[in-house]
């Protein structure tokens, strides 16, 4: 018999600033958790055209464009305009984040999980704007270009988190094969995402033609990278099977099934990226898919539900 695992729910009341801000309702909260996923795979896409357009140095400072302006001028060119308009982007992610955190906190009655989610989303976000500071002051340094990169994939599994655990729907019992197939699809497409960004840090899209490389064999990491790719596909397939001839829930199929299915093309990509030379536009969808990736790999995670019995 299935059982609701229920969060711990508390009330408390209103009073001060809050009074301001009008109760949401559950659905409220989910929706501007699907923003927070939308907004930060959207950076995802714009932080990556900034590298692949060689836009990297386009502000050539932080947290101003250079040192007389805080905008770009007409003499910093497209590459200006590109990085400026990922700057931007970020102010769009971190008003996003503070309504998201806002509706959670004044959400009644009191959902501590999901307040501790939403505030971690939302400390990410000044996070993400000081390492990207610290990348353009350090001249693209390809460690901190990874590092950069990553707080993104960090909001969006918390942001899906919280989406899942906004359900009222219950935890699933999930028999022990499918949630180990489930925390190891999840560590497999974390390590993927990790040594793309190595294998990226690399190559030849450094953001800027005079930044340096990471020193890594390109060949010899994209080789890596793509032996950890086979793998992932290995569970995703095995994760299939298993969620189709054992007591799942039907949501956890789904999700099981689209994941393969985005990772095969993610797969696709990847192959056509590398044997066309890297070529831009091709390389941005790759990055698009992989923040897609990290979000449904969370929400079969988060699916997985507790031990059957």
């Amino acid at each position: 018999m299935m059982t609701t695992e229920t969060p711990p729910q508390e009330t408390e009341p209103v009073t001060g600033f809050w009074r301001l801000v009008p109760e949401p309702s559950l659905d409220v909260v989910r929706r501007w958790g699907w923003a927070s996923v939308a907004v930060n795979i959207g950076i995802v896409v714009t932080g990556g055209l900034v590298r692949l357009t060689g836009s990297g140095l386009g502000c050539p400072t932080w947290p101003s464009c250079t040192d007389e302006s805080y905008v770009p001028h007409a003499a910093l060119g497209v590459h200006g305009a590109i990085e400026f308009t990922n700057r931007m982007l970020g102010f769009v992610v971190a008003i996003v984040a503070i309504c998201t955190w806002l509706v959670v906190m004044r959400y009644r009655p009191i959902r501590r999980d999901l307040r501790r989610l939403a505030t971690a989303a939302a400390l990410g976000v000044p996070l993400q704007g000081l390492i990207g500071g610290v990348t353009v002051l350090t001249g693209l340094n390809p460690w901190i270009v990874s590092a950069h990169f990553i707080v993104s994939p960090i909001i969006i599994t918390l942001a899906v988190s919280m989406l899942r655990r906004s359900r009222n729907s219950p935890y699933p019992h999930t028999p022990p094969v499918v949630r180990a197939l489930a925390t190891a699809a999840v560590v497999a497409v974390w390590l993927t995402v990790a040594l793309g960004t190595v294998t990226t840090g690399a190559g030849p899209h450094s953001g800027d033609p005079e930044t340096g490389r990471n020193g890594f064999n390109p060949e010899l990491v994209s080789q890596l990278h793509s032996d950890v790719v086979f793998g992932l596909f290995g569970i995703t397939i095995a994760l299939v099977i298993a969620t189709r001839v054992t007591a799942t829930s039907r949501t956890l199929r789904k999700l099981a099934a689209w994941l393969l299915a985005i990772e095969l093309v993610q797969g696709a990509v990847g192959f056509t990226q590398y044997f066309t030379g890297l070529p831009w536009p091709v390389v941005l969808v790759h990055m698009f898919l992989a923040g897609l990736l990290i979000a449904l790999v969370t929400a079969v995670y988060g699916e997985r539900g507790t031990p059957a019995t």
